[in-house]
C-alpha cells in the first residue's frame, strides 16, 4: 500500500478550520444551519464569509499563501501524515457524506484508513460522567468487538470512550476521532492512552496538527465518527446530551444505531433508554452488535471465562444475589473476612468481577464454565 497522501489545497483547508476556530465558536449553535457539520458543508469561501465577514480576503490570502513544502514539513514535525478525499487511502465511507472532511490528518496506522469499511466499524460513545455499569459495559463492548475483528471508534473523552478503547487494545483495533490536533492528547488526563492508540492503533482528525479544541469541534467530530461506522452504540446519556448527536448524525447517514439498556431510574441511561424507545437495536453485548450488523449467527463470540473451584463459585454465586461488598460475602458464605476478600480479589483478575471506587463488587457479563461432575 502507498503512503496516503492530502494535496495541499485540503491540507490549507484543515490550517483554515484552525484559523476560524474562535470565530466559528461564536456562529455555531444548536440551531438549524447553524450547527458546525452544517457550516463545515461550505466551501472556503462561504465559510469565511459567514464566520469573519469582515475579514474575508485577509483570512483567504493568509491560507493561499501558505507553501507546500512548509504544510509538509509540519506534518513530519509532529510525527503525522494526511491523506485527503482526492487521495485512494481516503475511507470510502467518508467520500459521499456532504459533509465530510477534505483531509484527515492522522498519526499511527495509515493501514487501518485505508482499509476501513462500515461493515467491520463499530462506533460506541457515551457520558463522560459514566457510572461502574456504563464503564464495565463499554470497556466489554470494545474489548469483545475487537476481538471478534470489528475496529473500534471513540472519541478519547473521559468515561465511556476511554474505556471502549481500552477494552479494545485490550483483544485488537482502535481509532480515536479527535476535536484538536491529532498530536494534542485530549483531555490531557488521557495522554496515557492517547500514545497507547497511537502505536497500536490510529488517531485522526480534521484539524492540523496543533490545533486546539473548541466547543463546536466535537459536534463536527461526532460526524466522522459516525459515518465511519456500520453501527454506532451508545452505552450511557443523558437525556440532552452530546453523544446522542452522534447518534442522530448516524440514523441521517443510514446507519444503524444501537443503544444499550439501564436502569430506568439512572440519568445515565435516559438517553439510551429514550433511543431504545424509538426503535433502536438492544445491545447487551457485543453478539447483539455483530448479529445486527452481520446477521444472526453470522459470528459469534466465546464469552465464558476460565475454570473456578468450588470456594469461588460460592463466593459468585452471593455477588450474584446481590451482596456486594467483601463483609456481605462473608455473611452469607460462611468464609473468615481474610477469605472472602481474597477470592473476591481473585474473581475480579479473571474477570468475573468489577470493583467500583469504593470497593463494592458487581458481576461482568463473563460467564463461568459449567462445573465439571465428579
Amino acid at each position: 500500500m502507498t503512503d496516503p497522501r492530502a494535496c495541499p489545497e485540503c491540507l490549507r483547508r484543515s490550517r483554515l478550520l484552525e484559523l476560524l476556530g474562535p470565530y466559528v465558536e461564536r456562529i455555531a449553535t444548536g440551531e438549524p444551519g447553524s450547527r458546525a457539520p452544517e457550516l463545515l458543508r461550505l466551501s472556503n469561501e462561504a465559510l469565511v464569509a459567514v464566520a469573519a465577514p469582515n475579514a474575508v480576503e485577509e483570512m483567504l490570502g493568509r491560507i493561499a499563501s501558505l507553501p507546500e513544502h512548509q504544510l509538509e514539513e509540519d506534518l513530519l514535525l509532529a510525527g503525522c501524515w494526511a491523506c485527503c478525499r482526492h487521495d485512494d487511502a481516503y475511507p470510502d465511507c467518508l467520500r459521499d457524506a456532504a459533509d465530510a472532511p477534505w483531509a484527515l490528518i492522522g498519526r499511527g496506522d495509515s493501514g487501518l484508513l485505508a482499509g476501513l469499511d462500515p461493515v467491520g466499524t463499530v462506533t460506541i460513545v457515551g457520558s463522560r460522567r459514566a457510572t461502574s455499569y456504563g464503564r464495565e459495559m463499554a470497556r466489554e463492548l470494545g474489548r469483545e468487538l475487537a476481538a471478534a475483528g470489528m475496529v473500534v471508534v471513540s472519541g478519547l473523552a473521559f468515561g465511556i470512550d476511554a474505556c471502549a478503547h481500552r477494552g479494545a487494545l485490550d483483544a485488537g483495533r482502535t481509532i480515536a476521532v479527535l476535536g484538536c490536533g491529532p498530536d494534542v492528547p485530549y483531555p490531557a488526563a488521557n495522554r496515557s492512552l492517547w500514545r497507547r492508540i497511537t502505536e497500536a492503533g490510529l488517531v485522526l482528525s480534521e484539524l492540523p496538527p496543533g490545533a486546539t479544541p473548541w466547543r463546536w469541534t466535537f459536534p463536527a467530530r461526532n460526524r466522522i465518527m459516525a459515518a465511519m461506522a456500520g453501527m454506532t452504540v451508545v452505552v450511557e446519556a443523558a437525556a440532552r446530551s452530546g453523544s446522542l448527536i452522534t447518534m442522530g448524525l448516524a440514523a441521517d447517514l443510514g446507519r444503524d444505531v444501537g443503544a444499550v439498556p439501564g436502569p430506568v431510574t439512572s440519568p445515565a441511561s435516559a438517553g439510551p433508554n429514550e433511543l431504545l424507545a424509538g426503535g433502536a437495536c438492544v445491545v447487551r453485548g457485543a453478539q447483539d452488535v455483530l448479529d445486527a450488523m452481520l446477521g444472526p449467527g453470522r459470528r459469534t463470540i466465546q464469552r465464558t471465562g476460565p475454570a473456578i473451584d468450588a470456594l469461588l463459585a460460592a463466593v459468585l454465586a452471593a455477588v450474584e444475589a446481590g451482596e456486594g461488598s467483601s463483609d456481605a460475602v462473608a455473611a452469607a458464605t460462611g468464609l473468615p473476612a481474610p477469605d472472602a476478600a481474597a477470592s473476591l480479589a481473585r474473581l475480579e483478575l479473571l474477570g468475573y468481577l468489577a470493583c467500583s471506587s469504593v470497593g463494592t463488587y458487581s458481576r461482568t457479563l463473563l460467564a463461568a464454565p459449567p462445573r465439571r461432575s465428579l
